[in-house]
């Protein structure tokens, strides 16, 4: 038996030190996404900016990621995840040293340009080693085990980087991140594989012309687009409230201690660890019906926020607790649009496509960011009525993805059934 169900046997052992590198990149790259979310109030203080001037800084670091994001997958697809791994790793420890002496907005909007091209390009070179390195009934439990753990730099950015920030200042905080980024791209030198020997080679070299050929085709098969739509409006509320807005919310609106808001986020890694395997079950038991799974936990996702916003002072600490643990299904469920492009697309194209869609998610927390941001200024800044006005903005984008999945599932499905595959009718889904 081999790792990856062809090309030559190899050591399990390997497929998993390959992989278990790759998570902790990940891993390391979530925290560094996720440190300026914490550092929210410390920044406005430092840099004496407004909120509206606050998201500016995530607004350029998600941008940068969503412009890296297709470049990325070529990048991946042509000099392989171990090369990509090691230039993720410098571009987030030169981010966050920049970050950590800079006491002028140019420099922190730079350093946060590094860090949103770092993010980018570990995605899709971690993604990539899964199916290279394990069987294909196994891609999508272990795709679904990369992105919860993956969770795990959030705690570190919540807890041990906190701790650091209001312990030791702002410079030692990101300092040591920088730190642990550099050393994270040596060891992924060290231990890394594109693939077990003789499963990978280097794409060839292409012109633009054919690069816009191939993104065309990817882009026009309506799996990645269902996969698009559906990561568009499962992940974009998780991130608004990791990045940037969350706890500055549970602490100026809310009014919560700064421990207990960095308690909450810790359980939202604990719950999406807790959710992410039955996401990936389903995922695998009844891959016609993905798309009903992302669009419940949407539907999730909106409704725990009616009930918070609908509430004309603090919300019960209780209510806070379900909004956390259901905005934990949005990593597992946008996975589940990852999932989607992965088997709607040659192994060829499977960075681009997977990179694709991951703009969804992505494109839309940009859009939710700036305008929470320039609602907010306008508002008179983190008071719980601007906080209230400024969550709104999620509903349109809701609203799209819930057009976008239903009408590129048709497509998708039409497809299906041209060759032959036909999803059983969902009341015999729900007897097994």
């Amino acid at each position: 038996m081999t790792a990856t169900g062809r090309g030559p046997a190899v050591r399990p052992e390997l497929a998993w030190a390959v992989w278990v590198v790759g998570v902790l990149a990940y891993v390391l790259a979530v925290m560094q996404r996720t440190t300026f979310g914490v550092a929210g109030l410390d920044a406005a203080e430092r840099f004496s900016v407004s909120p509206g001037v606050l998201s500016a800084f995530v607004f350029v670091q998600i941008a940068v990621y969503i412009a890296t994001q297709i470049p990325a997958g070529l990048a991946v697809d042509r000099w392989g995840s171990r090369a990509m791994l090691v230039v993720s790793g410098t571009l987030l420890a030169a981010g966050q040293l920049l970050l950590a002496v800079a006491t002028a907005l140019p420099l922190a909007v730079l350093a946060r340009v590094l860090i949103g091209a770092g993010d980018a390009v570990v995605f899709a070179a971690v993604l990539a080693l899964v199916p290279r390195w394990f069987p294909a009934r196994r891609v999508p439990l272990i795709t679904q085990l990369t992105t919860i753990l993956c969770q795990l730099g959030q705690v570190l950015s919540a807890v041990p980087f906190a701790a650091l920030l209001h312990g030791a200042g702002w410079f030692t905080a990101f300092g040591v991140a920088a730190v642990a980024s550099a050393l994270v791209a040596v060891l992924a030198l060290a231990v890394v594989r594109n693939a077990p020997p003789g499963g990978w080679s280097p794409a060839p070299s292409v012109s633009a012309r054919e690069i816009g050929r191939q993104l065309l085709a990817v882009w026009h098969r309506p799996g990645t687009r269902l996969g698009f739509f559906s990561h568009l409006g499962t992940q974009f509320p998780m991130m608004v409230f990791t990045l940037l807005w969350g706890v500055p919310y549970l602490v100026s609106a809310q009014g919560l201690s700064p421990s207990t808001a960095g308690a909450l986020v810790a359980l939202f890694v604990v719950a999406t660890i807790c959710i992410g395997p039955a996401v990936g079950l389903l995922t695998v038991r009844h891959p016609l019906r993905r798309s009903w799974l992302v669009l419940t936990i949407i539907a999730a996702e909106a409704i725990a926020w009616t009930a918070v916003l609908a509430l004309p002072g603090p919300a019960p600490l209780w209510l806070l607790v379900v909004l956390v643990v259901v905005l934990s299904a949005a990593g597992p469920g946008s996975v589940v649009g990852i999932d989607i492009a992965r088997t709607s697309n040659p192994n060829a194209n499977l960075g681009v496509a997977q990179s694709m869609v991951n703009l969804g998610g992505f494109l839309a927390t940009l859009v939710v960011l700036a305008a929470m941001g320039t609602v907010m200024t306008a508002l008179g800044g983190f008071t719980p009525e601007a906080f209230r006005v400024a969550w709104l903005v999620q509903y349109p984008i809701w609203a799209l993805a819930v057009v976008g999945i239903v009408v590129t599932r048709r497509k998708a499905r039409r497809l299906d059934a041209a060759r032959g595959v036909v999803p059983r009718p969902i009341r015999e889904v729900l007897a097994r």
